[in-house]
This record gives structure tokens, C-alpha cells and sequence, in this order.
């Protein structure tokens, strides 16, 4: 399915947002993430559904000053 993932398009097998972040190897409790401008809270992704074209924003700190 073709999903926009921080701006860009692209084609992954994932029904759910944490079947997304494991196919992109996301991993950490630090972790925000956004669908279609909506924010998805961590223990909702399992059960949070893909549809194509889908925009997805995935947001992880960094370190630095």
C-alpha cells in the first residue's frame, strides 16, 4: 500500500501504525506519531488502521544543543 511517510511516498506491507513502525525499524517509547494530522498515542498503534495514502509523520528526538 502506498503510504506518505514524513512527506515522502512510499510502498509498505503494513495493515496498523505498529505493524508501519516495525517494518520501518522504528523502536523506543519516545516514538510521536501523526496520521492524517490526527496524533496516534502509543498504546493505540496495534490497533490503529493504514489506508492508501495515508499520511504519516513519525517524529523521534534528538540529541544536541
Amino acid at each position: 500500500m502506498t503510504l506518505i511517510i514524513n512527506g515522502e511516498e512510499q510502498d509498505v506491507a503494513a495493515e496498523t501504525l505498529a505493524d508501519l513502525l516495525l517494518a520501518l525499524d522504528y523502536e523506543g517509547e519516545w516514538l510521536a506519531t501523526a496520521v492524517n494530522g490526527e496524533l496516534v498515542h502509543r498504546e493505540d498503534r496495534a490497533a490503529f488502521p493504514l489506508g492508501a495514502f495515508d499520511r504519516i509523520e513519525i517524529l523521534s528526538p534528538m540529541q544536541g544543543g
